[in-house]
């Protein structure tokens, strides 16, 4: 496995969010790995950078999108919302035809913390692994599955991948 930065040749400065792309193996494609956190008073303009960010990684053939959305009143059941922020986002997820992997609410009965996928079956074994300290935010943890891998097993797509394989996607990045 190798990594590289991803660069989609945008300026808007982002805040928050890391990103890696994930050299596949031969006949595999590569795969798009993104974190972002939304604070709940983020400005529309933000907001709209992101979409723009997420829109051109989604054209890749395999996305992967961690965020702390800070959407509470989004029902993912039904893909309904009460504020124009979250109805926007989800414009956003259904645009780029995004799937919302993660099953259980996280906070307050709302999922706030998301795994968002361009593939179905790309994620798997997706788990709750508490919070880390004092935070009110959970671990998430999952599989990033190889195309092919046998039903039942599971192969991680990324062994190895390590914290200086990530960078900040500032700037032009991401």
């Amino acid at each position: 496995m190798t990594s590289m930065e991803l660069r989609l040749r945008m300026h808007e400065e982002l805040n928050e969010s890391l990103g890696v792309r994930i050299k596949g193996r031969a006949g595999t494609g590569d795969t798009i790995v993104g974190v972002c956190y939304r604070p709940p008073d983020k400005e529309d303009w933000a907001d709209e950078a992101l979409y723009r960010r997420t829109g051109a990684a989604s054209h890749s053939q395999a996305l992967v999108l961690m965020r702390d959305a800070n959407h509470p009143d989004i029902c993912w059941r039904d893909s309904t919302a009460g504020h124009k922020q979250s109805r926007t986002f989800l414009e956003c997820v259904d645009d780029n035809f995004l799937l919302q992997v993660t099953e259980e609410p996280r906070r307050r009965g709302a999922m706030l913390d998301l795994v968002l996928t361009s593939k179905e079956g790309l994620v798997g074994n997706v788990k709750l692994k508490g919070s880390f300290g004092c935070s009110d935010h959970e671990m998430v943890e999952f599989k990033i599955l190889t195309q092919g891998s046998e039903e039942g097993k599971q192969q991680d797509h990324c062994p190895g991948l390590q914290e200086s394989s990530l960078w900040p996607l500032q700037g032009p990045a991401w």
